[in-house]
């Protein structure tokens, strides 16, 4: 009996992890969709990296480069994608470490040099999920506007 439950308990978890990675799965793929029939309504060619984040340079900048475990000071306006402003920061930008914010943050501001900007296109898995803070919505996919002001 003992074991039958353990095999059982072993089961529901194998289930539970099953129909969790579905689910994220069919999210990403509603989140790139999303992404691409953005970008195709309003002209703009970006690049998608393999985790989906998909980032737009429009300008490289010309100083000193980032990377993930960079502190740096960014500008920023974060808006969703029926265009519902969301956050933005004050023009002289606020400074963070890359690994204390969202992972597309962390993984989109390195592809800008210090003065660069562009936008990050950014699916759910990557921001916020389905578990957000108050007053951000479930699942969103994320457009942020950045200029990597400083490299700290």
């Amino acid at each position: 009996m003992r074991r039958s439950g353990v095999v059982l308990l072993g089961f529901l978890a194998l289930l539970f992890v099953g129909c969790a990675k579905k689910k994220a799965e069919k999210q990403a793929s509603e989140d790139d969709q999303l992404i691409r029939e953005y970008l195709t309504d309003n002209g703009l060619t970006a690049t998608k990296t393999e985790s989906g984040l998909y980032y737009i340079v429009n300008v490289q900048g010309t100083g000193a480069p980032c990377n993930e475990n960079s502190d740096v000071r960014v500008a920023y306006t974060g808006y969703y994608l029926d265009g519902n402003l969301f956050d933005q920061s004050s023009p002289e930008g606020i400074e963070f470490n890359l690994q204390n914010v969202i992972k597309g943050w962390t993984e989109g501001i390195p592809y800008f040099k210090e003065g660069g900007s562009g936008v990050l296109l950014i699916p759910s898995a990557l921001a916020y999920g389905s578990d957000p803070p108050g007053g951000i919505r479930a699942n969103a996919v994320m457009v942020f506007e950045v200029e990597l002001l400083e490299v700290l």
